[in-house]
């Protein structure tokens, strides 16, 4: 899964397994031997958080040792994303967040206290989520070739709804705006909820939105689902078609949210491997499995090279994408 040209990662300078000396490494057989320090740099009980101490309380079992949720959220995530690029390379402090913190951020802000390339390495990537084009069922169109085409023929009267300045929701429709010459206007939101709120009520055209928050909205006719992100259906929706099926089938509309798992630079090669096996471990377990489903989740579990090869096919992609959108975070 996602072996994708190691070189690409390299040429990219893309997030890499930091070095250790031998002793380093050798010193590795005793991990851990000491409670673990798991970063969310999001407030308690989103998504992250969920994943974060679903997994932190089976890893904990497996591994004979106290891990410890510590929620630092602000700053779009760069708060708590610092901490750990900041924080010793000897395991105990390790990190769990979004494609945002570690990918987004670094094209969004004109300086970051981090760089996620030079100071942290991905370990994992536990899981990403499908996202779901979504109109208010009053609008006449069926597909997303036919939102484009509606956007065309009311040009600069189509708003497009996002949960904030930035995110993908709002890179990917800036991005089918401008692919269609709709000329569509970006409406933000603090949130997805109060988003779909104004989907809903046709305050705003249309929008792309997680699949666990719209798909009850979907099955009981208050939004209308058009395409699903990636590249295939989801199990969940399984009558929505790709945005490649509809006949859109850059780039742009593949790439998916992932959360994922990451430790300092230089953090010891072993424990790095030891981390991996762990995790993929309980990632293969069918509670941890029907949890990450639930959530809206794709449970990937993927080995570090795995992990950095998609981090490095997703980086042109959402460096394109702010590009074009203009969108720059202070």
């Amino acid at each position: 899964m996602f072996r994708r040209r190691a070189l690409l990662a390299l040429a990219l300078g893309g997030i890499t397994l930091g070095t250790a000396s031998t002793a380093a490494q050798a010193q590795a057989g005793g991990y851990p031997a000491k409670p673990i320090r798991i970063v969310v740099p999001y407030p308690a009980g989103g998504g992250t958080d969920i994943v974060a101490r679903a997994l932190g309380e089976k890893l904990s079992k497996r591994l004979g040792q106290p891990i410890i949720v510590d929620n630092k959220g602000g700053a779009s995530g760069i708060i708590g994303t610092d901490a750990v690029a900041k924080a010793a390379p000897d395991g105990y402090t390790l990190l769990v967040t979004l494609t945002q913190s570690v990918l987004t951020n670094q094209f969004l802000y004109a300086k970051l206290p981090y760089d996620p390339r030079k100071d942290l390495t991905l370990i994992n990537v536990l899981a990403d989520a499908q996202l779901v084009l979504v109109t208010t069922p009053a609008l006449p169109v069926r597909n997303a070739r036919e939102l484009g085409e509606y956007g065309r023929s009311h040009r600069g009267k189509v708003g497009y709804a996002s949960w904030g300045v930035g995110s993908y929701a709002h890179l990917a429709g800036a991005y089918f705006s401008r692919q269609m010459q709709a000329d569509m206007v970006h409406v933000p939101y603090k949130g997805e909820a109060p988003m779909l709120q104004d989907l809903m009520g046709g305050q705003v055209q249309f929008g792309v939105a997680s699949l666990l928050t719209a798909k009850p909205y979907i099955q009981n006719g208050k939004l209308k689902a058009l395409a699903v992100t990636g590249d295939s259906r989801n199990a969940g929706l399984p009558e929505v078609p790709t945005f490649a099926e509809s006949g859109l089938p850059d780039n742009a509309f593949k790439t998916m949210g992932w959360i994922g798992l990451l430790a300092p630079m230089g953090t010891p090669p072993a424990v790095v491997a030891k981390l991996d096996e762990e995790v993929r471990a309980v990632l293969q377990q069918p509670d941890m499995q029907t949890r990450l489903t639930s959530l809206g989740l794709r449970p990937l579990g993927t080995t570090p090279k795995e992990s950095q090869a998609l981090y490095a096919r997703d980086w042109p992609v959402l460096k394109q994408l702010v590009a074009d959108s203009g969108a720059r975070l202070d």
